[in-house]
């Protein structure tokens, strides 16, 4: 795919600009999770421009949320010069209805509601595929993986197993479409997040006791971090990690990885591996026009639907406020 230039994106990535002033601030975030009442939260949720979410009605904030998410990816979609650039964030619903289908079909359930229609094939699409055993005319490897994914659940009946097939070819479709649309900003991207992925899975296989064979097998290519270097680590008990990821943008990351190995919670590692992605995008701010302050926009807002999914449904659990902002990404404004 051949780059557009930077000044096609003059028009959008003005009106961007003026979107980032949208983007909610610590202090709103802080005024829901002070909130007195379901009411209160209510009424600011409105102000800040959320007034179709109902704080009282914990399930339907999820379609909520997808659906201000479905708005945001078609208003961006229609006035990018390359729309394909914004297929980096609807890939991974593809692959999560790849295994809803393959789930619901191995358990005799309906797979319902559990389909996400947001990713570059549509839900239908997706169930016809599945039924018909022919996903040959969806795009990427959608195909490759409920093939391989189909056929691990008929041999072993091993749902784990599955997703990593599903997620290997997740990651090799993410990797082959950020390297066509030719941006080495969201080429970058991609590959800070399969060095989050593999970071995850390292820690969580140790915390599990499994070794360098096991994780060799659940890892995944494209990273910035070599695959040997992980296997070093896992067969020396975590010796190096920190040290490992102290030169990229995963140190933070990598330091909460190495504390929650020995027993610390994974609260904070988690809040770590995410916050690394908006310390990518912050990279973004200096950069006039292109497609690097699109992408970075709606990367925030994906940070700030997971932000108010943890606020709304925390309060509604009754999780103390400490620990709500304990949770928090870090914000992008």
């Amino acid at each position: 795919m051949a780059k557009f230039k930077d000044t096609d994106y003059l028009g959008i990535s003005a009106s961007v600009r003026v979107l980032e002033n949208s983007l909610l601030t610590s202090e709103q975030y802080e005024q829901l999770i002070a909130a007195k009442s379901d009411e209160e939260e209510a009424k600011l949720l409105q102000s800040f421009g959320y007034g179709q979410l109902e704080p009282k009605h914990p399930e339907a904030i999820d379609a909520d949320l997808m659906a201000v998410r479905a708005e945001a990816l078609d208003e961006l979609a229609a006035a990018m010069p390359t729309p394909g650039d914004l297929d980096v964030f609807k890939i991974k619903y593809d692959y999560h209805n790849v295994k809803v289908l393959l789930k619901a079909e191995a358990t005799n359930v309906s797979p319902g509601e559990m389909l996400i229609g947001l990713g570059r094939a549509s839900d239908k699409e997706m169930y016809l595929a599945h039924q018909e055993r022919d996903g040959s005319n969806l795009p990427g490897h959608i195909d490759d993986a409920a093939r391989e994914g189909y056929d691990i659940l008929a041999a072993t009946r091993d749902p784990q197993l599955c997703d990593i097939a599903v997620d290997r070819w997740y990651f090799i479709d993410l990797l082959e479409t950020a390297e066509a649309t030719g941006s080495e900003f969201l080429l970058g991207y991609v590959r800070l997040q399969i060095d989050a992925a593999n970071l995850r899975t390292l820690v969580r296989t140790m915390r599990m006791g499994k070794n360098a064979d096991f994780l060799r097998g659940v890892v995944f290519d494209g990273g910035a971090v070599s695959i040997d270097e992980l296997l070093r680590v896992s067969a020396s008990g975590g010796s190096g990690l920190a040290e490992l990821y102290a030169p990229t943008l995963l140190a933070a990351a990598g330091a909460a990885g190495a504390k929650a190995v020995s027993g610390a919670s994974l609260t904070d590692f988690e809040r770590e591996c995410d916050d690394a992605m908006s310390a990518y995008l912050e990279s973004a701010r200096l950069i006039p026009f292109g497609e690097e302050p699109v992408l970075a926009y709606l990367a925030a807002r994906e940070t700030e639907f997971t932000n108010l999914r943890i606020i709304l449904m925390g309060r509604m659990a009754g999780v103390p406020a400490d620990v709500i902002r304990s949770r928090l990404r870090a914000v992008y404004v």
